[in-house]
């Protein structure tokens, strides 16, 4: 077994030697994304043809691709706190007043939330148009012992309203370490407090102000640095992840569950042209919004998660969809744990009826059900964890909101990874619709970069 795993790792090696010879080549940031991601799904196919997604080589090899996987999305997890608080602190204190801080929040969360509702009505379509139910769903030892953690997790949940309140960090210190699912929206409203903070002292105290402006501003500098030192490994992090994700993938679970993979993967493409119209209705070309945004949907696909998709997601807005600054970073920070289109949308609703829709349930879905769940889905979308497994949260407050029992999901933990690379998709998809029609509709755009021909350098990403 050594050596057959040497020689995957040593294929590993060579295929991620080719991405750096691109690189060093200066080939575009979309195409060594692109290439990673073809070379990742052929070695992880070869793999599982090879040894089995069960076999102990492909285990142990996942192990050492992991060095680069995991690394890497651990390297834009550790920079995402950093990236968020002194982005938005900055984009505020430049800003000329703080009225706009809140007309500017209060859009982003509204298309996220509204944007969420019309995902999950999309959930409740692809589960009723493939007659999607519980019944019959296999349960195994890995599946019963997930739903009873489930049912425990479901039993012990905090109240909506607890969970709104959380968001404020009693000590935003510990926020900014990462921990608790709302870390992410606890460090976005204590960087809005200091930005807004500060601009009080504009006439005030001007020196003080202007003191604070130039730390903030270089310790900006320095961050956005470090993202782009990061971002330069983008390839090398999706060519191991696609790989892993692959090789580990067992086909005959997916066969089993292919009606449902199918239902969902209807419903997320029906979720990415809603995007495509919004950014339609706001007179940009859809098509460039594909084009650009392509490379950051790849990576969210590969990675499954939408937090460590915040640095790139930024820096795309910014530099190729011409959007301000400020915009770019609240939708992205906020798209990360409000109204995630994919997993807190189109998942809890399409549970939701596939156990309404088992016989003996004694739930009738009418327009009554159908608009309870949607409107349940859509105020639940707050708080979720932008990492894997948000949508297994999403999917508790929703079910148990609405009385429903919760076991249905821990049967699905066979083809969740498959799913969810989608959901990540297109939860990120919306994060940057998100902040193209909000910075069109307030003027925080520059249409020319958005129209123009531009990719992310070597040096950029």
């Amino acid at each position: 077994m050594v050596i057959q795993v040497l020689i995957n790792v040593v294929v590993m090696a060579l295929l991620a030697t080719f991405l750096y010879t691109m690189q060093k080549k200066y080939v575009k940031f979309t195409k060594r994304v692109f290439a990673a991601l073809g070379m990742g799904v052929v070695f992880g196919a070869i793999l599982q043809m090879i040894y089995g997604s069960d076999s102990q080589v492909v285990g142990e090899s996942i192990r050492w691709f992991n060095l680069i996987g995991g690394g890497y999305v651990n390297l834009l997890q550790m920079i995402v706190m950093p990236l968020i608080m002194v982005s938005i602190t900055s984009a505020i204190i430049n800003l000329k007043s703080g009225d706009s801080v809140g007309k500017m929040g209060g859009m982003i969360i509204s298309i996220l939330v509204g944007t969420t509702a019309v995902a999950a009505l999309f959930g409740v379509l692809a589960s009723l148009g493939f007659g999607l139910s519980a019944e019959g769903l296999a349960s195994g030892a890995a599946e019963a012992a997930r739903t009873a953690k489930l049912q425990d997790m479901a039993a012990s949940r905090q109240h909506i309203t607890s969970t709104i309140i959380s968001v404020i960090p009693r000590n935003p210190f510990y926020a900014i370490t990462g921990q608790g699912s709302n870390a992410t929206l606890s460090v976005v409203l204590f960087s809005a407090f200091i930005g807004v903070s500060a601009l009080g002292l504009r006439k005030k105290r001007p020196d003080s102000f202007e003191l604070f402006r130039a730390m903030i501003n270089s310790a900006h500098d320095v961050v956005m640095r470090m993202v782009t030192m990061v971002l330069r490994l983008t390839p090398f992090g999706v060519l191991a992840l696609m790989t892993k994700v692959v090789a580990g993938s067992n086909v005959e679970d997916i066969l089993n569950l292919i009606k449902f993979v199918g239902a969902s993967y209807v419903a997320l493409i029906a979720v990415f042209i809603m995007h495509m119209i919004l950014v339609a209705m706001a007179g940009l070309n859809p098509m460039t919004f594909v084009k650009k945004t392509l490379p950051v949907l790849t990576f969210a696909f590969s990675s499954r998660s939408s937090a460590g998709t915040i640095p790139l997601n930024v820096e795309t807005q910014r530099r190729k969809l011409g959007i301000s600054e400020g915009v770019a970073n609240l939708s992205a920070s906020l798209g990360a744990t409000i109204g995630q289109n994919g997993c807190a949308g189109i998942y809890p609703a399409m549970l939701a009826i596939m156990i309404a829709a088992t016989p003996g349930s004694g739930i009738e879905i009418n327009l009554s059900f159908v608009v309870s769940l949607v409107v349940v889905t859509a105020v639940s979308s707050f708080g979720v964890a932008g990492v894997g497994g948000g949508a297994t949260f999403a999917a508790l407050i929703v079910l148990s909101s609405l009385g429903l029992p919760v076991g249905l999901v821990g049967l699905l933990i066979s083809i969740e990874p498959l799913i969810d690379m989608g959901r990540t998709a297109v939860n990120v998809s919306g994060a940057m619709t998100t902040g193209v029609v909000t910075g069109k509709l307030l003027g925080q755009m520059d249409t020319e970069v958005y129209n123009s021909d531009v990719d992310l350098t070597v040096e950029e990403a």
